[in-house]
């Protein structure tokens, strides 16, 4: 297993120094994933399920309040300061708005190469060049761009650019968080393309952070499926899409695109129409279950059998 993590909790607390208390937001509960060497694993689920949060966790860009992060085996939450450092060349990260994750003020050259000078401080100026130079080819760019900056390029060239920027230090995990979201449906699908392209020749493993199930069903091996800040389903994307059992899942899937409303099934037809509502005992999901028993009220999250539904569909 070359990524893991166990049981990661993190809440987000509000309110400031003059209020007498502090709200608090539970972002993330007990959410334990594996990612296996040269796969795909897609954590899915609407706005505000938590998988964003679960994403800068897993790259340290935040710190669990518990739980455990290992890379390659080891604890990759233990680490701190020249350590950390060191390991975070193994995994990198690339974000979903292209334009906002690029310095206006850098070229493409120097923002491609930063990585080469905190990773690879041997490398002088010609070899950092000529490293920059054959990632951005193999991301479909023109070497000769490296002089030029990201209000010159469209959308999909500036994402094709940040892939580049986290592939130029050879990392093993790549964590993409939304990264065809914000581009044009024809253009989403160039760099799924090259995603997978490059997962086949640099042997990438990769934590897909998604909303759109049609993307996740063409590029996933392994699925888990947030809301409320839990993972509620969790197997490999042909189980999950082939038989949902829980029926956060199915209204997922039920939202995806279809030719003919005759493919569509009816089982989340009674949902409530609150999204921002969720429950703060039992099952998150069952306000907005049409499946909901007097038993997921209290009943204590966990995945059995690879979904925490109780009463599950397709049992």
């Amino acid at each position: 297993m070359i990524l893991e993590a166990r049981s990661l909790h993190k809440t987000f607390r509000s309110g400031g120094l003059w209020r007498a208390s502090a709200n608090e937001k539970h972002a993330v509960n007990n959410v334990s994933l594996q990612l296996e060497a040269g796969k795909t694993l897609a954590v899915v689920g609407e706005s505000g399920s938590g998988k964003s949060t679960v994403a800068r966790l897993l790259m340290r860009l935040l710190d669990a309040d518990s739980g455990e992060v290992l890379l390659h085996g080891e604890s990759f939450s233990a680490l701190g300061g020249a350590a950390l450092r060191r390991k975070r060349r193994h995994i990198q990260m690339v974000f979903q708005d292209p334009f906002a994750s690029l310095n206006p003020r850098m070229t493409i050259g120097s923002t491609v190469a930063e990585g080469l000078r905190v990773f690879q401080p041997a490398l002088n100026r010609s070899q950092r060049e000529q490293r920059v130079a054959d990632v951005l080819q193999q991301c479909g760019m023109d070497p000769a761009c490296m002089a030029r900056y990201p209000h010159q390029f469209s959308g999909g060239q500036r994402q094709r650019i940040g892939i580049a920027r986290a592939l130029v230090v050879a990392p093993d995990v790549l964590v993409l968080d939304e990264p065809v979201s914000a581009l044009d449906v024809s253009v989403q699908a160039q760099i799924l393309n090259l995603l997978q392209q490059l997962q086949q020749d640099h042997g990438l493993s990769y934590i897909f952070i998604s909303h759109d199930l049609s993307v996740v069903r063409h590029i996933a091996d392994d699925v888990a499926v947030m809301f409320g800040g839990y993972v509620l389903e969790y197997g490999t994307a042909a189980e999950v899409f082939a038989a949902p059992r829980h029926p956060y899942t199915a209204a997922l899937l039920q939202a995806m695109p279809v030719t003919h409303p005759s493919q569509r099934s009816a089982v989340v037809d009674n949902l409530p129409v609150d999204p921002e509502q969720t429950a703060d005992t039992g099952c998150p999901f069952r306000l907005r279950c049409a499946h909901v028993r007097d038993d997921c009220t209290e009943a204590v999250m966990q995945l059995r059998d690879g979904h925490s539904c109780l009463h599950p569909l397709n049992s």
